[in-house]
């Protein structure tokens, strides 16, 4: 078996994941590939216009490309020279027939499977690296392997499938790949899975300690990977519903969030009461989750589950109705200027960001809608491109001027060092700061003259 790596998928997981292994498994060579050519331009680009907003990936990339890492569109050169073939396609919610709505779309996952058997010259180790359903690679591996029962004839040739999850936070991929939590490895329980594990396991070696790389059997890695996000999610969707309770009662979510995270059984992270969770992840593998319950008959955990996504669009919607009370019952004519657009502040990812579902809610109630974002203006304008009115302006002072209130649904970390006088100034009056992140100076912009609601306070 030779060193050589190569990722199909030139997306959020194979451009960062590759790259950082490129850097720090110097005597491999790297390989990307997408059949997107313009993505692939793009991650060749002479100013390293890359097609992700990651920092510190652009750094990384300037190391390696080149030197021991490559992209290209050539999926069947890079499937032949190399032995180990990550896969990170698109897997998104399903949303036609059997499963519409929870379940994921392998269409693209099968067409790379199929794509990898028949260029294949011989015996590989092909490692999911998307997300995907528990027992999926049994199904990689029927396909590879030629036992689809579809009168498919077998290769000769020998494909050993491994899930390999990743675990990256969009703003602090680099971070997470440098000096991850764990790396999960599962591969069958045989001889040949376990020389395969073995060789996914050197690559982390290079730079994650021994201990930090776990292995398992495949399902109990598939599995993990949506438990994982489950979970956090959860902790999404529990502190937004105590938010609900706080601003009922007079307490104050951020108070509270802060002495159950004292505990050591609870712990701090993911108990920030906000807008909701967004991104391509949690919302998907939920879903994912759910289906898989309903699948086995496991209705009750299914409910369960799916009461996790509820509460998370609930909360979007409290904010429009706290929005439509605070301003008189009406929003219809009014200005509102959204700050922030990503889901989350160091991404220029939108998908299922609260924001869209804010400016959409805000639209219905024919409210002047203007976003601005630093990172994500040209994604907004793609995700709201249906709802002919909405401005997108890059200045913030600009995008404030003649508003009624401003949203601030990204905490980018500049959006508190603002002038919010000379922002108040050119506000109509009387002038609404909705805080949805809890990261501005409530009591600043109060003396300024702002209304000012939170979250959970």
């Amino acid at each position: 078996m030779n060193k050589d790596i190569v990722c199909i998928g030139a997306g959020y997981i194979g451009g960062p994941t590759m790259a950082v292994i490129a850097k720090m498994n110097p005597d491999r060579k790297v390989i990307v590939v997408d059949i997107n050519a313009d993505r692939i331009a793009a991650w060749n680009s002479e100013d390293y216009s890359i097609p992700i907003y990651e920092p510190g990936l652009v750094d990384v990339v300037k190391e390696v490309r080149g030197r021991n890492l490559f992209f290209s569109t050539d999926i069947k050169g890079a499937v032949q020279q190399c032995d180990i073939v990550f896969v990170g396609v698109n897997t998104p919610t399903k949303m036609f027939g059997r499963g519409s709505g929870r379940a994921s779309d392998l269409q693209y996952w099968e067409a790379t499977a199929r794509s990898i058997k028949e260029y294949a010259n011989g015996d590989k180790v092909v490692v999911e690296k998307s997300t995907l359903p528990v027992r999926t690679a049994a199904a990689m591996e029927a396909i590879l392997n030629g036992g689809t029962g579809n009168g498919e004839r077998g290769t000769g040739i020998k494909f050993t499938v491994l899930s390999n999850p990743e675990f990256l936070a969009e703003g602090t991929a680099i971070k997470d790949l440098l000096e991850p939590d764990r790396v999960l490895i599962g591969g069958p329980e045989t001889e040949e899975g376990r020389r395969a594990l073995e060789a996914v396991v050197d690559i982390y070696a290079a730079w994650v300690p021994r201990e930090k790389i776990l292995t398992t059997n495949v399902w109990s890695a598939e599995l993990t990977k949506l438990a994982a996000n489950a979970f956090l999610a959860q902790r999404v969707s529990s502190i937004n519903a105590i938010a609900g309770l706080c601003e009922a009662t007079g307490a104050d979510v951020d108070e509270v969030a802060r002495v159950v995270g004292a505990d050591r059984r609870i712990g701090p992270k993911f108990l920030k009461a906000g807008p909701g969770f967004g991104g391509s992840c949690f919302k998907k593998d939920v879903l994912n989750l759910v289906y898989l319950c309903e699948t086995f008959g496991l209705h009750t955990a299914a409910e369960y589950w799916t009461g996790v996504i509820r509460m998370n669009q609930h909360q979007q919607e409290r904010i429009v109705s706290r929005l439509f009370s605070a301003m008189f019952n009406t929003l219809a004519n009014k200005k509102i200027a959204l700050f922030g657009f990503a889901f989350k502040a160091d991404t220029g990812d939108t998908r299922e960001t609260p924001a869209g579902t804010v400016a959409r809610l805000l639209m219905e109630e024919h409210v002047r809608v203007t976003v601005t974002d630093p990172k994500a203006l040209d994604n907004a304008r793609r995700d709201l491109a249906d709802l002919p009115g909405v401005v997108y302006e890059e200045d913030e002072y600009k995008a404030a001027e003649g508003a009624d209130a401003i949203v601030l649904m990204t905490d980018w970390r500049h959006y508190p060092t603002l002038d919010w006088q000379k922002i108040y100034d050119s506000m109509r009056k009387p002038a609404l700061v909705f805080d949805t992140r809890n990261c501005l100076d409530a009591a600043e912009l109060r003396r300024i003259g702002f209304r000012v609601l939170n979250v959970g306070k």
